[in-house]
C-alpha cells in the first residue's frame, strides 16, 4: 500500500472525527492544505458549479479528471474523489470511472446509490454491491471506497423506514468491498451513534444544518466528518459582497482579508 493511501486511512482511525476538506481546484485545494488540512477531497458539486455545470454528472468527465489531476499536483496530502454515481449505471462504468481517478493521483472515492438520472431514486442494492465490488477489483488494498448512500439526502424510500434501509444497505456494501459509509443528510444524534455500533467500519457524517456538535459526533462513534459544498458557497457568497463593495463603495474598501492573501502568494506559486 502507497504511504499516501496508508497516510489516508490511518485518519479515520482517531477518537474524534477526521475532518476532510472538499476542493473544487488546484488553487481551493493548495489554501486548504496550506492551512493544515491532512487530506484534500472533491465536492462533486463545488466542481461543477465552479465550471459552470449543474451538479448531477453533468461536467464532462474530462473536465474532473483534469480538476482531480491539478488538485494532486498542488497539494503534499492525500486526495479523495467524488465521482458521484460513478458515471454510468454498469460496474464497466464504475471500472473505467475509477481507474481514471486512480490514473489522477487519488487514493480515495466516494460513490453513491443514487439512480443516475434519476434523482429520486436509490439503486437497486445488489447492482450497488455490483460496483462497489468493481471499485474494489480495480483499486485493489490501495484504495478507500466510501459508499454515500442517500436514504436521508432527498431520496424516497417509503414505506420502510430510512434507517433500516441505510443500515441494511451498509451491511451490503461494506460485504461488497467498501471500507467506510456515509450518509449525508443524517444530523440525528441517536441515528447517527445506531448506525456507528452496527457497523465495523469508519461512518462519515456530512456538515449540514442540525448536525451535532464535533465533541457529540465523537462520542457517537462518527469517525469522518466531511465539508461538501460549504467551503465553495461560503467563498461565492463573499466573492459577492466584495464585488457589490467594490461596485458600491470606495476603491480601496474592497473588503475581505486581501493583504493575509498577498502574504501567501508565494506558497500559492507551486509550479
Amino acid at each position: 500500500m502507497s504511504d499516501s493511501a496508508t497516510t489516508f486511512r490511518h485518519l479515520h482511525e482517531g477518537p474524534a472525527p477526521f475532518r476532510l476538506v472538499n476542493a473544487w481546484d488546484a488553487l481551493s485545494g493548495r489554501v486548504f492544505a496550506l492551512a493544515g488540512a491532512p487530506a484534500v477531497a472533491t465536492s462533486s458539486f463545488a466542481v461543477a458549479l465552479a465550471h459552470g455545470y449543474a451538479d448531477g454528472e453533468q461536467i464532462p468527465w474530462p473536465d474532473v479528471c483534469r480538476t482531480v489531476e491539478s488538485i494532486v499536483g498542488a497539494v503534499d496530502v492525500p486526495v479523495s474523489v467524488d465521482i458521484e454515481a460513478g458515471r454510468g449505471v454498469e460496474p464497466a462504468a464504475v471500472d473505467a470511472t475509477v481507474r481514471d481517478v486512480i490514473s489522477a493521483g487519488a487514493v480515495g472515492i466516494n460513490i453513491e446509490d443514487r439512480q443516475p438520472g434519476e434523482p429520486g431514486s436509490l439503486l437497486d442494492t445488489d447492482r450497488q454491491c455490483e460496483r462497489i465490488a468493481a471499485a474494489r477489483t480495480v483499486g485493489g488494498s490501495d484504495l478507500f471506497i466510501n459508499a454515500r448512500c442517500d436514504v436521508f439526502f432527498g431520496v424516497d424510500v417509503a414505506p420502510d423506514p430510512q434507517l433500516d434501509v441505510a443500515l441494511s444497505r451498509a451491511t451490503s456494501y461494506l460485504a461488497a468491498g467498501a471500507d467506510g459509509i456515509f450518509l449525508p443528510g443524517l444530523v440525528d444524534l441517536e441515528g447517527l451513534r445506531q448506525v456507528a455500533t452496527s457497523i465495523s467500519a469508519p461512518l462519515n457524517a456530512m456538515l449540514w444544518p442540525g448536525l451535532p456538535q464535533v465533541d457529540e459526533l465523537a462520542a457517537a462513534g462518527v469517525r469522518r466528518l466531511s465539508q461538501g459544498g460549504a467551503a465553495f458557497l461560503s467563498i461565492v457568497g463573499q466573492l459577492q459582497d466584495i464585488t457589490r463593495n467594490y461596485l458600491e463603495c470606495e476603491p480601496n474598501d474592497l473588503g475581505g482579508d486581501s493583504a493575509r492573501a498577498f502574504a501567501l502568494l508565494p506558497q500559492l506559486a507551486y509550479r
